[in-house]
């Protein structure tokens, strides 16, 4: 089944001023914040729940999740267009932060992401792969 074009990026913060960053499988080295794509019928915030959940095992009794009101529009890479309908070639990502007393162990999916660090958001800004990733981790207040 087709991936629809419309995404969430969660960047979850930990208030003691640590992000937390996923690394993905494919492509190797490519780090981010918690991603992923809306299913039929799901609302963005529904979507940023779910993903919270599935990548990291975090969910509301940990923090709070919040819509920051910012989307963004970017380019698929040509390598993972085949994943959506033909002739897409643009994704609408909503943005999400979700914030946590302190950086905690999390069980990141390990089909899709190969580790995880809780960094400063320095460093965060930095390793990220998107710049959607930076654009949202920059707009973080520590």
């Amino acid at each position: 089944m087709a991936k629809r074009p419309e995404s969430v990026l969660v960047t979850v913060i930990a208030e003691t001023g640590e992000a937390l960053l996923l690394c993905r499988r494919e492509p190797s080295g490519f780090w981010q914040s918690v991603t992923g794509s809306l299913e039929d019928g799901e609302a963005p915030l529904e979507a940023a729940w779910r993903e919270l959940q599935e990548e990291t095992g975090l969910n509301i009794a940990h923090g709070a999740m919040t819509d920051t009101g910012v989307s963004a529009v970017f380019e698929i890479a040509p390598a993972w267009r085949t994943r959506f309908p033909p002739g897409t070639t643009h994704n609408l990502e909503h943005r999400f932060e979700f914030r946590l007393p302190k950086a905690t162990p999390v069980r990141f999916a390990g089909a899709e992401h190969r580790g995880y660090a809780w960094t400063t958001l320095d460093e965060a800004r930095r390793r990220v792969s998107s710049w959607t990733n930076r654009e949202a981790l920059e707009a973080v207040e520590g």
